[in-house]
């Protein structure tokens, strides 16, 4: 979706995932069922880019965890630097191993139910002013 596309009544996630499937997958979910702007991102580094490029808010950062080349984490923690108020929401199919997160952060499983991404999101965004 273009950013002149975007409605002012919505809000925006930034979704990165190196799995183009994946990619795909849920931000048509994010877009049509639940009406959010999207922006999507098939590296770490095309994530910062685009938040960098972004004049509007993004109110969730959608990131898988381990990526080539930089890992959620550290695309998480580059872009909060930038903005602040952003969500982060990571999300794995590797449950191996001890996962620690920066305070506020969260974490969905692969693979994940429709609901569960919905409840997820829902809950992080709903009261984040437009």
């Amino acid at each position: 979706m273009q950013q002149s596309e975007f409605l002012a009544s919505r809000k925006t996630i930034l979704i990165v995932d190196d799995d183009k499937q994946i990619l795909t997958l849920v931000s048509r979910i994010m877009a049509r069922k639940l009406d959010y702007n999207i922006l999507t991102a098939d590296s770490a580094l095309l994530g910062i880019q685009q938040s960098r490029d972004f004049k509007g808010r993004i109110h969730l950062l959608l990131s898988d965890f381990q990526m080539p080349g930089m890992s959620g984490v550290e695309l998480a923690t580059a872009i909060t630097l930038e903005r602040p108020n952003i969500k982060v929401l990571l999300m794995s199919g590797f449950t191996e191993g001890t996962l620690i997160l920066n305070e506020g952060w969260h974490f969905l499983a692969k693979p994940f139910l429709y609901s569960q991404l919905r409840a997820l999101v829902t809950g992080l965004i709903a009261d984040q002013p437009l």
